[in-house]
């Protein structure tokens, strides 16, 4: 067995905490941060939204551009530690920038299309050297499980310190919350990753070590000629857009349906279970793959989705609108979307060692960019879905009013209290009509892209158990 040391295993996977965090609360807070804090008009909001859409499709199509320059790079201090370094601390630098600068009107629409584009470049340089980093440790199956199951734990834990934490601290002084916030994320981003830096010993294969330098021509060839990683990468793409469309949608959702002061107590709760049932899927992973192959955990996962979906689309209409149900039914999807992530995690990787037995090179940067290049494009493609329901439904436009409320406790206008009970008078408002609206972007369409998923994986992906063993073994020899 192709043995990972301790030192190089922890120091990988601990520093994920500090870079998922930060991913984290630019993901899923930086559009609630903008919609609840600052007075925009709807023109103002629609043109972030584009600019975000653009800036992440730009980023996405960057994801491979990037890995090419890693690929050609050789420093002394190894292939992926000096990428992984300087982009935690650019991208940390642009965080603190994007939390903290409130220029007015169009003077912040300019000043975002800027940081934010900035913000991708800089975590994408971050990105691709660390998960690069992860299939160039070990090619040995097991091995490979434990690795990604133990940093999907530390993934887990910084992701919920966030998600966790911000919607409990924000309601009522949104505006120096989130600057604080910041400033501890970002610090924590540069302190995570130099352990990764200064902990992981590097390994070198020679089919990486003696491959000639690649063009883009040379990067596309790459991706077209590998028939299994074709359908993983979309696949990915689909998943990702069905696991994160719930978590974005999130706090307006219970804001909107509970109420301004109790929302953030509810999203907390909400998240908790995110936290447990991501932590607990990573736990019970390496159990499923000892009685199951990843294509029977695939097919039983998504019937569960489906069913937790479904519940939490009827609570409230058929169901009782119950907090527990509600909860329970969190608990359960992001549980089986746990799951599905490891097992695409490892089909992805898997295609390396497939394409190295094909065509005799190893590109671990270049094809792991897929990961990080699907991640990108659904977030582009989920960012135009969530603030497109926000502005059809008229949610945004009830939002605005809270963040004038939100703008006056800033500066000292108004006290927490005035601002929550005034924010609950707005947000009761909203109709029925427009809530549905925002319950099928929460359940629907997330649900549509999971299916889709699955069924891409089930009919084209072939590197099963048996089939990956046996490509590893003709590589050995």
């Amino acid at each position: 067995m192709e043995k990972l040391d301790n030192r190089t295993k922890w120091s990988y996977s601990i520093g994920a905490t500090g870079r998922d965090a930060a991913y984290a609360l630019v993901s899923m807070y930086l559009m609630t941060y903008i919609q609840y804090t600052m007075k925009l008009t709807v023109a103002q909001f629609g043109v972030i939204s584009a600019i975000i859409v653009i800036c992440l499709i730009w980023d996405a199509i960057n994801d491979p551009l990037m890995g090419i320059i890693i690929e050609n790079c050789h420093f002394k201090a190894g292939k992926y530690k000096p990428w992984i370094l300087a982009g935690s601390v650019l991208n940390a630098a642009v965080i603190l920038a994007l939390f903290t600068i409130r220029p007015e009107g169009w003077g912040f629409v300019v000043f975002f299309g800027i940081s934010y584009l900035l913000w991708g470049m800089t975590y994408t340089m971050n990105d691709i050297a660390y998960w690069g980093m992860l299939p160039s440790l070990s090619s040995d199956a097991g091995e490979r499980n434990i690795l990604v199951t133990l940093m999907s734990i530390f993934i887990c834990i910084g992701q919920f310190s966030v998600a966790g934490i911000v919607p409990t601290v924000i309601a009522g002084n949104a505006v120096n919350a989130y600057r604080v916030t910041a400033l501890i994320v970002a610090l924590c981003f540069i302190g995570f990753q130099m352990i990764t830096v200064l902990g992981v010993r590097e390994r070198h294969h020679e089919a990486a070590e003696h491959a000639d330098s690649l063009s883009l021509k040379d990067m596309f060839k790459i991706f077209t000629r590998n028939d299994q990683l074709i359908p993983a990468g979309i696949a990915s793409l689909l998943f990702n857009i069905g696991t994160n469309l719930l978590l974005m949608f999130g706090m307006n959702f219970f804001y909107f349906e509970f109420g301004y002061s109790e929302g953030g107590n509810l999203v907390f709760l909400f998240t908790v279970m995110y936290g447990l049932g991501t932590l607990f899927s990573q736990i019970a992973f390496p159990f499923f793959t000892k009685g199951m192959t990843r294509r029977q955990i695939l097919r039983l996962i998504t019937i569960v989705i489906g069913t937790g979906y479904l519940i939490l689309l009827l609570t409230g209409y058929i169901l009782p609108k119950s907090r527990l149900l509600i909860n329970i039914s969190g608990f359960v999807i992001f549980f089986c979307q746990g799951l599905f992530n490891l097992v695409l995690l490892v089909m992805l990787n898997n295609t390396i060692e497939y394409d190295e037995y094909k065509f005799h090179e190893r590109h671990d940067s270049i094809i792991s960019t897929v990961r990080s290049f699907s991640a990108k494009l659904s977030t582009a493609i989920n960012q135009g879905i969530v603030n497109l329901v926000l502005i059809i439904s008229g949610i945004y436009a009830i939002s605005q009013s809270v963040s004038a409320l939100e703008v006056k406790a800033g500066t000292g206008e108004m006290s927490s209290q005035e601002v929550l009970t005034l924010a609950d008078q707005y947000i009761s408002g909203a109709t029925g009509g427009q809530l549905f609206v925002l319950r099928l972007g929460i359940t629907l369409i997330p649900f549509i892209a999971l299916v889709a998923a699955w069924l891409i994986l089930e009919k084209k992906y072939k590197i099963d158990e048996k089939e990956y063993e046996r490509i590893c073994s003709e590589l050995k020899k």
